[in-house]
C-alpha cells in the first residue's frame, strides 16, 4: 500500500517545514493533498516531487523556474530519472500526433504546384524555402508542415495575395529561427560552458538537463505569450467599432 503523510508527517519526511511546503502548495509546485474528511494526505508522488523541487533550487533555480520544469516533467520529460529520484506516479503519455488538416493534400504534381505559384517569381522555389512543400521525386511534392500550408490555404481564400502570404511565413520563420538562435546560444554561453568546466558529476549533470528542459519549452511559451498579447491589442480597433455586431466574448 502506498504510504500517506500528513503536511507534518511530509515535512518531516522532506526535511522542509510546513511553511515551506504550504508556499509550494500555492505556487502550484505541489498537487493538492487528497481530502479525508478535513485532513488532506499526500502520497509519495508529493515526496518525490518536493525532492526534485529541493534539488532544482540548490541549483540556484527560481520557484517560477522550478514550475515550468515541473510542467515540462508532467508533460513527460523524465527529469526524475536525471536528478536520481524514481517516479511513482504512471507515465505521461506523449501528446498525440498532429493530425493533418482535412483542407491539405499530403503530395501534389510538381506541375500543378508549379502552376499554382506561377504568378510569384521563384514561387516554387519559394514554397520550399518557406518549409511549406519538399520534393518526393522528380515529378512530385510532398507536404512538409501541413499546418502551415493549411494556413496558406486560409489566408488565400480570405482575399490575401499568395506573394503576401509566402512574405509573411518566410518573416515567420526567420523570425522564430532568430529567438530559437538565440535562446540557444545563451544555453551554450551560460550552462554549456559551466558544465564542461565542471567536475561531471550527477549533480553537475542534473543542472545541465534542467537548463536544457528550460531552454526547449521556454521560448515557445513566452513567444506565444507576447504573440496573443500583441494580437489582442492590435484588434482592439476592430472590436470596439463593430462590438455591436459580435458574439459576447468575442
Amino acid at each position: 500500500m502506498e504510504s500517506e503523510f500528513t503536511i507534518d508527517e511530509l515535512a518531516r519526511e522532506s526535511g522542509m517545514t510546513v511553511r515551506t511546503l504550504r508556499v509550494y502548495n500555492e505556487r502550484g509546485l505541489l498537487p493538492p493533498p487528497q481530502l479525508k474528511g478535513r485532513t488532506g494526505f499526500y502520497s509519495e508522488e508529493h515526496l518525490n516531487r518536493v525532492r526534485i523541487i529541493s534539488r532544482l533550487l540548490d541549483r540556484g533555480i527560481k520557484l517560477n523556474g522550478v514550475r515550468d520544469l515541473l510542467e515540462a516533467w508532467d508533460r513527460g520529460d523524465d527529469l526524475a530519472a536525471v536528478l536520481g529520484v524514481s517516479a511513482v506516479s504512471a507515465p505521461v503519455a506523449p501528446p498525440p500526433s498532429r493530425p493533418t488538416p482535412a483542407t491539405v493534400e499530403t503530395t501534389v504534381a510538381a506541375a500543378d504546384l508549379a502552376e499554382r505559384y506561377a504568378d510569384i517569381p521563384n514561387g516554387l522555389a519559394r514554397v520550399v524555402q518557406a518549409g511549406l512543400y519538399e520534393p518526393q521525386d522528380a515529378a512530385t511534392y510532398r507536404v512538409k508542415d501541413p499546418q502551415l500550408v493549411d494556413i496558406a490555404a486560409q489566408l488565400q481564400a480570405a482575399g490575401v495575395p499568395p506573394t503576401r502570404v509566402l512574405d509573411e511565413l518566410e518573416r515567420l520563420r526567420d523570425d522564430c529561427d532568430h529567438i530559437a538562435r538565440q535562446f540557444v546560444d545563451m544555453f551554450e554561453r551560460t550552462a554549456v560552458r559551466e558544465f564542461r568546466r565542471s567536475e561531471r558529476s550527477s549533480q553537475d549533470v542534473a543542472e545541465l538537463v534542467a537548463h536544457l528542459s528550460m531552454t526547449r519549452v521556454t521560448p515557445g511559451r513566452v513567444a506565444g505569450e507576447l504573440i496573443g498579447q500583441y494580437v489582442t491589442r492590435y484588434l482592439e480597433h476592430v472590436t470596439r467599432e463593430l462590438g455591436d455586431v459580435l458574439p459576447d466574448g468575442v
